[in-house]
């Protein structure tokens, strides 16, 4: 049976062509993204009757279910592990809509939206269930990593045309900021708690920023000023690396190697955000020094997370997911592969610049070598 594979320069880039091996794996999540996404010439070109059918066997995959039973009670779950956990809801839904669910199609993912719908701040905001030091018992709070990252599940999974998700989308628009490394999102306190999370006042918050420039992209916004703008600080971020270090976000070995599954900033989520935006890294608006950003960062995630085989081995992963590919550290993951490559195959126009970068001779946050360490 013919594959349908075409020739593709983001390929070029690893050391072996990995889709055959994603079109033969046994993990349909993995399969549905090659068919639909890695096949073809062109985003979103590849064999679509295939691709629902490898879709609609992961909707039945014991994992993919077990990770729906295990959303939480959004009225009664307190965020106290962290933005950066796979507890968090927002987290959960993003890696079951990489897996292939899509809105209307998991009652448990349903209610939870529903949920989420219905704590909003008067200012826009959505809002999460937390317990703050000024407070004994919990209180409904929003800071913007709340928001874009509810804002941004919302939108994915259908819920767009709500007025409320609406809202949530102007209010992102609305607070973006000059900041220490440029315009984006920094961490802003909220009117109920006054917590404000814990970035200097001054500088970007770079997962907030992140969250943002997806939530506007899926909710058709990717023109809007605000977004652009966000999305070359970004690069700048990146760029001046060894100058501006916001608090907790270094640009070193846990940067580009992918920690699975993706939740925080990394150099996947920026590249997934950044690849979004072509206009920031391609064509005649777009500035060398953008373009030399994104290449860099790209050449990074190849060369810190593909091996000689062109497939991915997960070298950092949570708890709790040891049953998949993705959670286990020994062997090639086909989803971990096909995740990355997705990211690749949006930035193929740029393939000769990110082929050209000497990922050796690029500094790490606040100095280093940039010496790719072999997995232990």
């Amino acid at each position: 049976m013919s594959t349908g594979l075409t020739a593709a320069s983001w390929v070029g880039l690893l050391a072996d062509d990995p889709r055959p091996w994603l079109l033969a794996s046994d993990e349909a999540p993995a399969r549905w993204l090659a068919l639909l996404h890695l096949v073809g010439a062109a985003p979103d070109t590849g064999d679509t009757g295939a691709a629902e059918t490898a879709r609609q066997a992961a909707l039945a995959d014991p994992g993919l279910l077990a990770i729906i039973g295990r959303l939480p009670d959004w009225e009664v779950e307190l965020t106290t592990a962290g933005h950066n956990s796979p507890s968090f809801a927002p987290n959960r839904l993003s890696l079951l809509w990489w897996m292939g669910l899509r809105g209307g199609e998991a009652a448990p993912v349903e209610r939870l939206l529903d949920q989420m719908l219905a704590h909003q701040s008067v200012d826009g905001r959505f809002e999460t269930l937390g317990r703050w030091r000024r407070s004994p018992a919990p209180v409904w709070g929003a800071l913007l990593c709340d928001n874009h990252a509810i804002a941004d599940s919302l939108v994915r999974f259908g819920r767009g045309a709500d007025p409320r998700v609406g809202l949530a989308i102007e209010r992102v628009l609305a607070d973006v900021a000059v900041t220490a490394q440029g315009p984006g999102w920094p961490c802003v306190a909220d009117a109920t708690t006054g917590f404000r999370g814990p970035g200097r006042k001054s500088d970007l918050c770079p997962q907030v920023t992140v969250e943002a420039l997806r939530a506007l992209h899926y909710a058709g916004q990717s023109s809007a000023e605000a977004a652009l703008a966000g999305a070359r600080t970004l690069c700048d971020l990146w760029l001046e690396r060894g100058l501006h270090k916001p608090y907790m976000f270094g640009h070193g070995r846990q940067f580009k190697r992918v920690k699975w599954p993706p939740f925080w900033y990394d150099a996947f989520a920026v590249l997934d955000a950044l690849s979004l935006y072509p206009v920031i890294w391609s064509g005649p608006a777009a500035r060398p020094e953008h373009q030399r950003a994104v290449a860099e960062l790209a050449a990074c995630l190849v060369a810190y997370n593909f091996g000689p085989d062109g497939r991915v081995v997960p070298r950092s992963c949570y708890r709790g997911f040891e049953q998949y590919s993705w959670g286990q550290k020994k062997h090639p993951s086909p989803l971990a592969t096909a995740m990355l490559c997705v990211v690749l195959q949006r930035l193929d126009a740029l393939s000769p610049a990110i082929a050209a970068v000497d990922v050796l001779a690029l500094s790490s946050s606040k100095g280093g070598t940039g010496l790719v360490v072999p997995p232990s």
